[in-house]
């Protein structure tokens, strides 16, 4: 009796064990499916918010030589542009998703290219992944720089929340930037699995996970102004986090916390500070440039 015990004990241990890693399989192939949530669908365009724009087209060439495409709105109201910002949205829906504050920054001046990552709206390609998520933001930083001939100085890098990660990626990249404004973004994925509870820590993921958008670790090589906002009330991504990449950041900086508000819409919820904040960060980048000619 006491071995029917043992071995029936044995085999759902065993069970167990090949479930667990089974789980850990699905967690390694299947984590950017879990972490990112493309929208395919476009629920707006900037015309039907009083800004033209025209449709960007972008080709990337993938390891196997296929060529996909990345899909962005270029809204420019300047024939010869001296502020434009580069918008790069979080981890879920799309371009039409941000529209509102795209057009905060319309309203101050900017010329604005908002990009979807392959596998979000219109964009061509597989399902997005972290290394090619940097890709298609450089290759629309090429498409400002290179076709379209705008100085990189002239260039803001913009992120939300998973964006900011970008944001920040692409700006280590590109020094000459005017800049990075990232708004509720986090420290790094392996962070935000700590943040969001108890069922990840069941696994070793600093083992698993490969989808890391580490800002935090990528900060010491940053080399141009950066602007961190964040509402208070954010329950997605905890204003602290913005905090202490603020502390990490070793370049001209600005934190500006926005009571009450939540993880979107910060400029929509609170614009007389959220364009206020834009304007002193603006004066920070052009004295920074002022030093560096010196």
């Amino acid at each position: 009796m006491n071995n029917l015990l043992l071995k029936g004990l044995l085999g759902s241990v065993g069970v167990g064990v090949i479930a667990y890693l089974s789980l850990c399989v699905a967690l390694i192939w299947g984590q950017n499916r879990l972490i990112l949530k493309p929208s395919f669908a476009i629920s707006t365009n900037p015309n039907q918010l009083g800004m033209s724009y025209e449709d960007v087209w972008l080709s990337v060439t993938t390891s196997q030589g296929k060529i996909e495409k990345v899909h962005g709105w270029w809204i420019n109201p300047n024939p010869h542009p001296k502020k434009v910002l580069l918008y790069l949205h979080g981890v879920g829906g799309n371009v039409s998703y941000n529209l509102s504050t795209v057009q905060t920054y319309y309203d101050q001046g900017y010329s604005v290219l908002i990009i979807d990552y392959r596998g979000y709206g219109l964009s061509k390609g597989q399902f997005p992944q972290e290394s090619e998520i940097y890709r298609d933001a450089q290759v629309a930083w090429d498409y400002l720089t290179q076709e379209l001939q705008i100085e990189p100085q002239n260039i803001f890098i913009y992120g939300h929340s998973l964006g900011g990660a970008v944001a920040i990626d692409l700006g280590v990249h590109q020094p000459d930037a005017a800049g990075v404004i990232v708004e509720n973004t986090f420290t790094s994925m392996m962070d935000m699995i700590d943040h969001s509870g108890f069922i990840y820590q069941l696994f070793p993921s600093k083992l698993l996970l490969h989808q890391r958008f580490d800002s935090l670790g990528k900060l010491s090589s940053l080399k141009v102004p950066l602007l961190l906002i964040h509402g208070t009330s954010d329950r997605t991504v905890p204003y602290t986090m913005s905090e202490t990449l603020f502390k990490a950041a070793t370049v001209p900086k600005k934190l500006v916390l926005v009571a009450g508000a939540d993880h979107v819409s910060i400029s929509a919820i609170a614009p007389e500070i959220y364009i206020e904040a834009l304007q002193e960060f603006e004066k920070l980048v052009n004295q920074n440039k002022k030093e560096l000619a010196l």
